[in-house]
């Protein structure tokens, strides 16, 4: 039988393993897990295609525990009752209790999830859970609490360049043709950061090729087999942030259409939809602001669904967020403001903290006048008093000057009712 590029290439041990060094580098504790030869049970959450599964097996292969596979997409508490069932029977416990691997577990219901608790707890089986989606909102906090929790980073582009270069080098079929990787930029494009989708296009590229010549692995042929377009981004180079400035700019300057056109850039490219969902926090409170402050609730909410979705799914709330901020009112006041304080001479943000708002928690404070003076504002009408809240040396002053959209427009109504001038 036919076995894929990706499973003949599944790493055997940590050091043909590629990416995740914060985690199985030297002194790191997956590393230092094997080194003590302990084995507790682990949730390893990341996106897809970067080594979950096969860490799993490495684990349970340097260690000599036997690991049973399971997808929480078939299996149920059934599965693993017989798994412990089996392995009691035949008397397995010797080697340490059954390792049990759940791939996608955010798919077990609360539940299910649940009926794996006493066995994890009292050591009966070792668990093992991947995932895509974040556990602290997808898996039981009691669960959670019983597990160590392993986050993988999406592997980088000289990891997948790694990875390429060693199938090419290693693998008997690739041998034989043999493969030259002339140009990597759209195989890895292509794949989304997913080592198992990189190594089934390298392999699409290979049974596309005929003759006895060496195969040339150029941009232009990745476009032809894949039957899509490469669209030239570098994440990590100037076009990374030429794109990412003409996304924000768009939607600074309230062009819906242009801001679209950008982010389907990116997200083309393979940017991280996390760190486009950063960005748009940061226009939120940037560029709309005050003029309409659901702007940064609707971004934030966007930030926490591109963590839970991933992609290709997290397209979607990006660009429903990318059109309500282009198409918002705008106002870079508060960005102004604060800015405009933090520029003041650093004497005038030294000044002491006038005694009146001073806090007055023991006999001594409140006998050398901390607070003593402060009016509280909720006992005069309209729950306002007139009152000084800056050190005598700073003065009046407006940092915060309100801008003129219909919001900003009732608070300037209200500085000007309070304080007779745009400031207090």
């Amino acid at each position: 039988m036919h076995q894929p590029l990706a499973e003949r290439l599944r790493p055997q041990n940590l050091d043909t393993f590629v990416g995740q060094k914060h985690l199985i580098g030297p002194d790191k504790p997956l590393r230092k897990m094997l080194e003590y030869g302990t084995l507790p049970s682990l949730i390893l959450w990341g996106p897809p295609g970067v080594g979950k599964t096969t860490l799993a097996f490495i684990l349970c292969r340097t260690l000599n525990r036997k690991m049973h596979h399971l997808s929480a997409v078939t299996a149920g508490v059934k599965d693993i009752r017989d798994i412990l069932l089996q392995n009691q029977r035949a008397g397995l416990f010797q080697q340490g209790p059954p390792v049990v691997f759940i791939d996608e577990i955010h798919r077990f219901s609360k539940s299910q999830q649940d009926s794996l608790l006493h066995a994890v707890e009292t050591g009966e089986m070792t668990l093992i859970g991947a995932t895509t989606e974040n556990p602290s909102f997808e898996l039981n906090n009691a669960l959670l609490s019983r597990c160590q929790v392993f986050v993988l980073e999406a592997l980088t582009e000289e990891d997948l360049n790694q990875m390429l270069q060693y199938a090419v080098e290693n693998d008997p079929e690739l041998k034989k043709i043999p493969v030259v990787l002339e140009e990597t930029k759209a195989l890895i494009a292509f794949g989304l950061g997913d080592a198992r989708k990189t190594l089934n296009n390298l392999e699409l590229l290979v049974r596309h090729h005929s003759g006895n010549d060496a195969l040339i692995v150029k941009d232009e042929l990745v476009e032809l087999v894949c039957q899509r377009k490469f669209a030239a981004y570098d994440k990590n180079g100037e076009m990374h942030y030429d794109i990412i400035s003409a996304f924000i700019k768009s939607i600074r300057g309230s062009a819906p259409q242009a801001s679209l056109y950008w982010l389907a850039r990116m997200l083309k490219g393979g940017e991280d939809p996390v760190f486009i969902a950063r960005r748009l926090l940061i226009s939120a409170s940037e560029d709309i602001g005050l003029a309409n402050p659901t702007a940064l609730v609707i971004a934030n909410a966007t930030f926490d669904a591109v963590h839970k979705l991933g992609m290709p799914e997290a397209r979607i709330p990006l660009a429903q967020c990318t059109i309500y901020l282009a198409t918002s009112a705008k106002s870079n006041s508060a960005y102004a403001a604060i800015n405009a304080v933090m520029a003041e001479a650093e004497e005038l943000l030294q000044a002491p903290v006038p005694l009146h708002l001073r806090n007055a928690p023991t006999k001594l404070m409140q006998n050398l006048g901390y607070g003593k003076e402060y009016q509280y504002p909720h006992n005069f009408p309209n729950n306002f008093v007139n009152q000084s809240y800056l050190p005598p040396e700073v003065g009046l002053k407006n940092w915060y000057v309100p801008g003129e959209n219909p919001r900003e427009k009732t608070i300037r109504y209200d500085i000007l009712k309070h304080w007779n001038r745009e400031g207090d």
